[in-house]
Order: C-alpha cells, then sequence, then structure tokens
C-alpha cells in the first residue's frame, strides 16, 4: 500500500490540476459557479468572512486543495488490487462529485439552479474524472 502521504499529495496534484481545468471551463461559460466557490459562499458564507476579501478566493482554492489531498488520502486505503485497475481513479472521482450532488450540496442549501444546465454537469463530472485520473497515476 502506498504510503498515505504519498496518496494525499497526488489528491492535492489532482484537486490542482481540476482547478486549471475549472479555469477554462468557467471561463468558456460551461460553469456558472464551481462546488467551492457554493459551498464557501452559500453552504457556509461565515467561514470566509475573517478572509480578507482580496484573499477569499485564494482561501476557496487552498481549502479545495485540502479537501483533494483528503480525498486522495482516502483513497490511498483501497486495497492495492483495486487501485491497480484502470478506470478506478475515474470512477473514484465520479463518486466523490455524485456524493457531493446527492448529499453535501442538499445539506449545505446550494442552489440547484445547475441542475438545468446539463453541459455544466458534464464539465463537473469531467472534472472529476481529471481528479480520479491524476490521483491513480503511478
Amino acid at each position: 500500500m502506498p504510503s498515505i502521504l504519498a496518496s494525499a499529495t497526488r489528491g492535492v496534484l489532482a484537486a490542482m490540476t481540476m482547478s486549471a481545468a475549472r479555469t477554462v471551463t468557467v471561463e468558456l461559460g460551461l460553469v456558472e459557479q464551481t462546488p467551492p466557490d457554493a459551498i464557501f459562499r452559500e453552504g457556509a458564507p461565515g467561514l470566509l468572512s475573517r478572509v480578507p476579501p482580496e484573499r477569499r478566493q485564494a482561501a476557496v482554492e487552498i481549502a479545495h486543495w485540502l479537501y483533494g489531498g483528503a480525498g486522495g488520502a482516502v483513497y490511498g486505503f483501497l486495497p492495492k488490487t483495486v487501485r491497480r485497475r484502470a478506470l478506478v481513479g475515474a470512477v473514484y472521482g465520479l463518486v466523490l462529485w455524485a456524493g457531493f450532488e446527492v448529499a453535501l450540496s442538499p445539506l449545505l442549501g446550494l442552489s440547484r439552479e445547475k441542475e438545468s444546465r446539463p453541459a455544466e454537469r458534464v464539465a463537473l463530472a469531467a472534472d472529476h474524472v481529471l481528479y480520479g485520473l491524476v490521483l491513480s497515476r503511478r
């Protein structure tokens, strides 16, 4: 089993890769508001109130990377025989996205207007697949 620290580090790098992809999808108008932005602006706005306005986007990004690192650490606990399979990383990324959509988003009361935007949902699913692929690279 790889060290959990190594898996967490890959998770941070995978989240950074997602961030780059999201910059493109937001700038192309495919994604209106990223999940980390929605969490901090709608679901838990008090968390950002102590951060100076000019530093808030950086705080959201760092929180996303840390969350990605936690996801990577959990991935490291999967049995090696499972992690060795070709598409497990991609599936793992989709499971994380589905968990957000089905559980975390409703729990935090995030707006659901994006449900009517299929392109946004596809873009968010795709960046989670990208996360999983980067995470699972050996």
